[in-house]
Protein backbone atom coordinates (compact mmCIF):
# COMPACT_ATOMS: atom_id res chain seq x y z
CA UNK A 1 0.00 0.00 0.00
CA UNK A 2 1.27 3.71 -0.76
CA UNK A 3 -1.23 5.52 1.47
CA UNK A 4 -2.32 4.31 4.91
CA UNK A 5 -4.98 6.37 6.95
CA UNK A 6 -4.95 5.94 10.48
CA UNK A 7 -7.66 6.67 12.44
CA UNK A 8 -9.03 5.64 16.24
CA UNK A 9 -12.42 4.77 17.31
CA UNK A 10 -12.08 8.14 19.73
CA UNK A 11 -9.39 10.15 21.23
CA UNK A 12 -6.45 9.23 23.01
CA UNK A 13 -6.16 5.50 21.97
CA UNK A 14 -2.67 5.32 21.02
CA UNK A 15 -3.17 6.58 17.43
CA UNK A 16 0.49 8.77 17.38
CA UNK A 17 2.32 6.29 18.67
CA UNK A 18 0.84 3.34 16.29
CA UNK A 19 1.65 5.97 13.26
CA UNK A 20 4.93 6.10 14.78
CA UNK A 21 5.02 2.46 15.32
CA UNK A 22 4.10 1.83 11.51
CA UNK A 23 6.38 4.76 10.36
CA UNK A 24 9.59 3.10 12.43
CA UNK A 25 8.96 -0.45 11.02
CA UNK A 26 8.90 0.52 7.32
CA UNK A 27 11.78 3.07 7.93
CA UNK A 28 14.17 0.04 9.23
CA UNK A 29 13.06 -2.12 5.85
CA UNK A 30 14.24 0.56 4.15
CA UNK A 31 11.58 2.34 2.76
CA UNK A 32 10.62 6.11 2.41
CA UNK A 33 8.10 7.51 4.54
CA UNK A 34 6.01 11.53 4.94
CA UNK A 35 3.52 11.23 7.63
CA UNK A 36 0.51 13.57 6.95
CA UNK A 37 -1.59 15.61 9.63
CA UNK A 38 -4.23 16.96 8.24
CA UNK A 39 -5.54 19.28 11.47
CA UNK A 40 -4.00 19.54 14.56
CA UNK A 41 -5.65 20.87 17.27
CA UNK A 42 -5.03 22.16 21.04
CA UNK A 43 -1.02 23.07 19.99
CA UNK A 44 0.41 26.05 19.76
CA UNK A 45 2.50 27.34 17.04
CA UNK A 46 6.24 26.97 19.04
CA UNK A 47 5.10 23.70 20.44
CA UNK A 48 5.77 19.97 19.08
CA UNK A 49 2.89 18.43 17.60
CA UNK A 50 1.44 14.91 16.98
CA UNK A 51 3.89 14.65 13.53
CA UNK A 52 6.61 15.75 14.83
CA UNK A 53 6.26 12.95 18.03
CA UNK A 54 5.83 10.33 15.08
CA UNK A 55 8.93 11.37 13.64
CA UNK A 56 11.19 11.60 17.30
CA UNK A 57 10.07 8.42 17.52
CA UNK A 58 10.30 7.08 14.32
CA UNK A 59 13.60 8.53 12.79
CA UNK A 60 14.23 9.83 9.27
CA UNK A 61 10.49 10.63 7.48
CA UNK A 62 9.16 13.37 5.89
CA UNK A 63 6.46 15.61 8.07
CA UNK A 64 3.43 17.55 6.62
CA UNK A 65 1.01 19.30 9.03
CA UNK A 66 -1.82 21.29 6.84
CA UNK A 67 -3.16 23.28 9.64
CA UNK A 68 -2.52 23.91 13.55
CA UNK A 69 -5.73 25.40 15.56
CA UNK A 70 -4.99 26.36 19.24
CA UNK A 71 -7.84 24.79 21.39
CA UNK A 72 -7.87 21.25 22.03
CA UNK A 73 -11.44 20.71 19.61
CA UNK A 74 -12.75 19.05 16.48
CA UNK A 75 -11.29 20.25 14.02
CA UNK A 76 -14.25 21.95 11.95
CA UNK A 77 -15.02 23.73 15.37
CA UNK A 78 -11.44 24.78 16.53
CA UNK A 79 -11.14 26.64 12.92
CA UNK A 80 -14.30 28.50 13.49
CA UNK A 81 -13.20 29.61 16.76
CA UNK A 82 -9.78 30.36 15.75
CA UNK A 83 -10.91 32.16 12.42
CA UNK A 84 -7.97 30.20 10.78
CA UNK A 85 -9.33 28.60 7.40
CA UNK A 86 -10.44 24.82 7.82
CA UNK A 87 -9.02 21.54 5.95
CA UNK A 88 -10.99 20.37 3.25
CA UNK A 89 -10.73 16.30 2.28
CA UNK A 90 -9.75 17.33 -0.68
CA UNK A 91 -6.91 19.01 0.60
CA UNK A 92 -5.63 16.15 2.37
CA UNK A 93 -6.44 13.61 -0.74
CA UNK A 94 -4.35 16.33 -3.00
CA UNK A 95 -1.06 16.66 -0.81
CA UNK A 96 -1.29 12.89 0.40
CA UNK A 97 -1.41 11.86 -3.35
CA UNK A 98 1.85 14.25 -4.10
CA UNK A 99 3.59 12.90 -0.85
CA UNK A 100 3.65 9.87 -2.57
CA UNK A 101 5.01 10.07 -5.60
CA UNK A 102 8.03 10.65 -3.84
CA UNK A 103 7.92 8.45 -0.79
CA UNK A 104 7.32 4.56 -0.57
CA UNK A 105 4.83 5.27 1.70
CA UNK A 106 2.16 8.06 2.66
CA UNK A 107 0.77 7.85 6.70
CA UNK A 108 -2.02 10.22 7.05
CA UNK A 109 -3.27 10.65 11.06
CA UNK A 110 -6.61 11.81 11.72
CA UNK A 111 -7.77 13.60 14.95
CA UNK A 112 -10.21 11.70 17.14
CA UNK A 113 -12.42 9.61 15.22
CA UNK A 114 -13.60 8.42 11.78
CA UNK A 115 -16.17 10.80 11.41
CA UNK A 116 -14.96 13.95 13.20
CA UNK A 117 -15.50 16.69 10.93
CA UNK A 118 -12.61 18.75 9.15
CA UNK A 119 -14.69 21.45 7.90
CA UNK A 120 -18.38 22.89 8.44
CA UNK A 121 -19.98 20.93 5.47
CA UNK A 122 -19.38 17.97 6.98
CA UNK A 123 -15.95 16.96 5.68
CA UNK A 124 -14.07 13.55 7.14
CA UNK A 125 -11.15 11.58 6.90
CA UNK A 126 -13.58 8.87 5.73
CA UNK A 127 -14.25 10.96 3.17
CA UNK A 128 -10.11 11.87 2.10
CA UNK A 129 -10.08 7.84 2.73
CA UNK A 130 -12.67 7.42 -0.10
CA UNK A 131 -10.84 9.77 -2.51
CA UNK A 132 -7.73 8.80 -2.01
CA UNK A 133 -9.12 5.05 -2.58
CA UNK A 134 -6.72 4.45 0.75
CA UNK A 135 -6.92 1.47 3.04
CA UNK A 136 -8.13 2.91 6.76
CA UNK A 137 -6.08 1.46 10.12
CA UNK A 138 -8.06 1.85 12.95
CA UNK A 139 -6.47 2.05 16.52
CA UNK A 140 -9.10 0.93 19.66
CA UNK A 141 -8.58 0.54 22.79
CA UNK A 142 -8.15 -2.27 24.39
CA UNK A 143 -10.81 -2.79 26.99
CA UNK A 144 -14.58 -2.02 28.03
CA UNK A 145 -16.83 -0.58 25.44
CA UNK A 146 -14.05 -0.79 22.45
CA UNK A 147 -16.58 -3.61 20.49
CA UNK A 148 -19.29 -0.39 20.13
CA UNK A 149 -16.76 1.88 18.60
CA UNK A 150 -15.19 -0.48 16.64
CA UNK A 151 -18.13 -1.90 14.82
CA UNK A 152 -19.26 0.84 14.43
CA UNK A 153 -16.45 2.32 12.92
CA UNK A 154 -16.32 -0.68 10.68
CA UNK A 155 -19.98 -0.60 9.82
CA UNK A 156 -19.60 3.09 8.27
CA UNK A 157 -16.11 2.27 6.54
CA UNK A 158 -18.22 -0.59 4.46
CA UNK A 159 -21.09 1.75 3.73
CA UNK A 160 -18.45 3.97 2.20
CA UNK A 161 -16.79 0.86 0.78
CA UNK A 162 -13.82 1.80 2.30
CA UNK A 163 -11.18 -0.88 3.08
CA UNK A 164 -10.58 -1.86 6.61
CA UNK A 165 -7.21 -3.03 6.58
CA UNK A 166 -7.14 -4.32 10.09
CA UNK A 167 -7.39 -3.13 13.90
CA UNK A 168 -4.48 -1.72 16.04
CA UNK A 169 -4.73 -1.76 19.78
CA UNK A 170 -2.59 1.53 20.46
CA UNK A 171 -2.35 1.11 24.24
CA UNK A 172 -2.70 -2.72 25.74
CA UNK A 173 -2.21 -2.20 30.00
CA UNK A 174 0.74 -4.13 31.62
CA UNK A 175 -2.49 -5.58 33.51
CA UNK A 176 -5.24 -6.43 31.17
CA UNK A 177 -8.43 -6.71 32.51
CA UNK A 178 -11.23 -9.48 31.71
CA UNK A 179 -12.91 -7.51 29.06
CA UNK A 180 -9.22 -6.40 27.60
CA UNK A 181 -8.17 -9.95 27.31
CA UNK A 182 -11.50 -11.20 25.91
CA UNK A 183 -11.50 -8.51 23.28
CA UNK A 184 -8.50 -9.82 21.74
CA UNK A 185 -10.84 -12.72 20.25
CA UNK A 186 -13.63 -10.10 19.96
CA UNK A 187 -12.32 -7.67 18.00
CA UNK A 188 -11.16 -8.94 14.44
CA UNK A 189 -14.96 -10.18 14.74
CA UNK A 190 -16.68 -7.10 15.08
CA UNK A 191 -14.34 -5.08 12.82
CA UNK A 192 -14.51 -7.52 10.02
CA UNK A 193 -10.75 -7.47 9.93
CA UNK A 194 -7.63 -8.89 11.03
CA UNK A 195 -5.87 -8.07 14.61
CA UNK A 196 -2.74 -6.05 13.33
CA UNK A 197 -1.23 -5.33 16.43
CA UNK A 198 -0.73 -4.75 19.94
CA UNK A 199 0.98 -1.63 21.24
CA UNK A 200 2.26 -1.87 25.07
CA UNK A 201 0.74 1.33 27.02
CA UNK A 202 3.71 3.76 27.70
CA UNK A 203 6.13 2.82 24.95
CA UNK A 204 5.87 6.36 23.79
CA UNK A 205 8.49 7.34 26.38
CA UNK A 206 10.74 4.98 25.56
CA UNK A 207 14.34 6.45 24.21
CA UNK A 208 13.91 6.88 20.29
CA UNK A 209 16.59 4.09 19.70
CA UNK A 210 14.51 1.72 21.83
CA UNK A 211 11.18 2.44 20.53
CA UNK A 212 12.51 1.90 16.58
CA UNK A 213 14.38 -1.44 17.65
CA UNK A 214 10.99 -2.55 19.36
CA UNK A 215 8.29 -1.58 16.83
CA UNK A 216 8.39 -4.39 14.99
CA UNK A 217 7.52 -6.68 17.69
CA UNK A 218 4.21 -4.62 17.96
CA UNK A 219 2.79 -5.23 15.04
CA UNK A 220 1.49 -8.15 12.61
CA UNK A 221 3.67 -9.06 9.08
CA UNK A 222 0.58 -7.49 7.33
CA UNK A 223 2.76 -3.73 9.10
CA UNK A 224 5.75 -5.26 7.99
CA UNK A 225 6.53 -6.36 11.97
CA UNK A 226 6.60 -10.06 13.78
CA UNK A 227 4.10 -10.00 15.75
CA UNK A 228 1.43 -12.96 15.91
CA UNK A 229 -1.94 -12.07 17.12
CA UNK A 230 -2.61 -16.16 17.55
CA UNK A 231 0.20 -16.43 20.04
CA UNK A 232 -0.28 -12.62 21.53
CA UNK A 233 -3.89 -14.15 22.49
CA UNK A 234 -3.09 -17.45 23.49
CA UNK A 235 -0.42 -16.21 26.08
CA UNK A 236 -2.50 -12.91 27.41
CA UNK A 237 -5.58 -15.41 27.82
CA UNK A 238 -4.24 -18.37 29.02
CA UNK A 239 -5.24 -17.93 32.46
CA UNK A 240 -9.11 -17.05 31.44
CA UNK A 241 -11.58 -20.53 32.68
Amino acid sequence: MTVLVITGTGTEVGKTVTTAAVAAVAVAAGRSVAVLKPAQTGVRPDERGDADEVARLAGAVTVRELARYPEPLAPATAARRSGIPPVHPEDVAETAAKLAVDHDLVLVEGAGGLLVRFDEAGGTLADTARLLGAPVLLVASAGLGTLNTTELTSRELAVREVELAGVVIGSWPAAPDLASRCNLADLPVVAGAPLLGAVPAGVGALEPVDFRARAAGWLAPGLGGAWDAEAFAARETAELP
